[in-house]
């Protein structure tokens, strides 16, 4: 094991590198992107209305985010499996799952106003948080042991 560890190095600092990377995105969201729902869901969000925002701009910071945090996440999956089908495969999931979950973000806005803050809490962070990446590593593991 630690002989295996130490042929290993390379891998295990990218991986130190991109994971330090993604905690760097969330330190530093405020000064990074534009997102007025980064202060309204640290408070008392199911009480408060939601806040006042440019749709065009919450886009480009949504988007900006997100494909930051997809390329970190695809370097993830490389350095881990060494598979460029993978990471073309996983690439193609993060598009589908940007679409539908920025539709989702703008319907429930527009559509449900405050009525449904959970529900758009839990959207807004699939699209800003990488949570992507802690489905695909355990799913693309048992694919690999499976083939």
């Amino acid at each position: 094991m630690l002989n295996n560890i130490l042929q290993n190095k390379s891998r295990i600092f990218l991986l130190i590198v991109f994971v330090f990377l993604l905690a760097g995105i969330r330190a530093y969201e405020n000064q990074l992107f534009y997102d007025p729902f980064l202060v309204y869901f640290e408070r008392d969000y199911k009480e408060l209305p939601l806040p006042q925002f440019n749709s065009i701009q919450l886009f480009l910071g949504l988007l900006f985010r997100y494909f930051l945090n997809t390329i970190i996440s695809l370097g993830i999956i490389y350095v881990i499996f060494r598979e460029t089908e993978l990471v073309k495969f996983a690439s193609v999931l993060y598009v589908l799952f940007f679409l539908i979950l920025i539709i989702a973000f703008y319907c429930i806005i527009y559509f449900y106003g405050n009525h449904n803050n959970l529900i758009l809490f839990y959207v807004r962070r699939f699209l800003i948080q990488p949570i992507l990446i802690l489905l695909f590593i355990p799913g693309f593991y048992y694919q690999k042991i499976n083939k």
